[in-house]
């Protein structure tokens, strides 16, 4: 179910680690629109974008490379250790397709995108995607598991979860997020 606005909690997620700006976590399947909605909130509002799958690759946080998926393995110890001082100070947007891997003191809402199987489908056609790749991408979004990775990393009243198929969509989910990050500075003093 999506949560509506006033349903957005701002309360910090970790009462002792007092940080002058929010972190905020947006992830979904590949294709959902993660880049896209992260690229536009960070012009609108001027919170640093982190992109973990380009800070991996600059930093040389990536592991062997797997045949079935195309794609390095992510070495996520040396990319959290790379992060924590950045992610400590506040007022970024973190930008991947998996969360369960994050601390969940880093982030005070988690944004879930989501798209319809059709759109996603078609959108991954078009980066390349084939076998099962494609096809575990779609299974992934059809049973909804990085929703569930997210319900079961964090806090549930900080996970929110936003459809993204149509650009009218695309900006009433930048709006939200505004919204939640403008209650975010009232309800902090700051």
């Amino acid at each position: 179910m999506e949560n509506t606005n006033s349903d957005m909690d701002c309360t910090p997620i970790t009462p002792n680690i007092k940080r002058n700006s929010p972190n905020i976590l947006v992830t979904g399947t590949p294709g959902v629109g993660k880049s896209t909605l992260c690229k536009k909130l960070a012009e609108t509002t001027g919170m640093q974008w982190l992109e973990i799958s380009k800070i991996a690759k600059d930093n040389n946080c990536l592991e062997e490379f797997d045949e079935v998926y195309k794609c390095p393995v992510l070495d996520e110890d040396k990319l959290l250790d790379g992060l924590e001082e950045v992610m400590c100070q506040g007022g970024n947007i973190v930008d991947y397709h998996s969360c369960e891997f994050f601390p969940e003191r880093w982030f005070d809402a988690v944004f879930v995108i989501k798209a319809d199987n059709t759109t996603l489908y078609d959108r991954l056609k078009a980066r390349g995607y084939e076998g099962k790749k494609l096809e575990d991408n779609i299974d992934c979004e059809i049973f909804q598991v990085i929703l569930e990775e997210a319900n079961n990393s964090y806090k549930k009243h900080i996970v929110h979860e936003l459809l993204s198929i149509t650009e009218s969509q695309l900006q009433d989910n930048i709006n939200r997020i505004c919204l939640w990050l403008q209650n975010w500075f009232q309800n902090n003093n700051t």
